[in-house]
């Protein structure tokens, strides 16, 4: 049985997306639904540091969710702006809080900061880097479990195949991320 978190079940008590963004205006809860160019990217922060940042299938009912004050979540709309432009951007400076989560899942996670801009590796690539080699099946739960997929890149984690993998944010977007990032989109399957 697959955990999942607070906020998740939340979300899915309250109706999915918009229902959660209600409440989280409600209660002050710093968020932001960034428009990129291949969907809305729903981000939520917590003082100094980022707690969610995935696309969403649920466009706002009127506009940001939250003006975004804090300075983390400006920097972060910011680098997402110039990464959306075609600029390679190391995400990692943003701090993120991976709150309700595995060790095993931040070892993934941590691996996952390790792939470079317009790089990509199989999910064998990260068994291997976090001394786990049999356990690239467990890797691909743990990416698909990523809270804050487009800053802990895990769109660049393909199978050892060549085939794209699953990903989050649907495949459509997982090739849309890897053409921005230099990739030829047809040479995935």
């Amino acid at each position: 049985m697959k955990k999942s978190n607070p906020l998740e079940r939340i979300s899915e008590a309250l109706g999915g997306e918009q229902g959660l963004r209600q409440l989280r205006n409600v209660f002050g809860i710093p968020s932001f639904c960034y428009k990129s160019p291949i969907g809305w990217i729903d981000i939520i922060a917590e003082e100094n540091r980022i707690l969610r940042a995935s696309f969403s299938e649920a466009a706002p009912s009127s506009g940001p969710t939250f003006p975004p004050t804090l300075p983390v979540l400006t920097r972060t709309i910011k680098l997402l702006d110039i990464y959306f432009a075609g600029g390679p951007i190391d995400f990692a400076e943003i701090p993120v809080q991976l709150a309700y989560t595995t060790e095993f899942q931040q070892q993934v996670w941590k691996a996952l900061q390790q792939i470079p801009y317009g790089e990509v590796q199989s999910y064998q690539w990260i068994a291997d880097r976090i001394g786990r080699p049999k356990s690239a099946r467990a890797i691909g739960n743990a990416v698909g479990a990523n809270p804050v997929s487009i800053l802990i890149p895990c769109h660049r984690v393909i199978r050892s195949s060549g085939a794209l993998g699953g990903y989050g944010g649907g495949l459509d977007r997982k090739r849309q991320l890897l053409t921005l990032e230099g990739h030829d989109a047809e040479k995935f399957k």
